[in-house]
């Protein structure tokens, strides 16, 4: 396997990541009052195991992020 073909795999790697990482971003509940948005009980998944479960992935998706940016980096130089 050739640079160009692993630069290639890790870039889709990253960018299949940074939307997965968006999306789960965008489920968790709004904890500020940010333009008189959010905090309210009525959203969607507002228990708190849902809401511990997506910090955990939010968590653990932005680590994998951080690592395949610098696994890229290193391959490209």
């Amino acid at each position: 396997m050739n640079d160009a073909m692993l630069q290639t795999i890790l870039l889709v790697a990253i960018i299949l990541v940074a939307v997965s990482l968006t999306g789960v971003v965008l489920l968790q509940r709004s904890e500020g009052g940010a333009l008189g948005m959010g905090g309210g009980p009525s959203g969607f998944m507002t228990a708190r195991g849902a809401g511990n479960l997506l910090t955990k992935v939010t968590w653990v998706l932005a680590a994998l992020l951080f690592g395949l940016t610098i696994i890229l980096t290193v391959v490209g130089n």
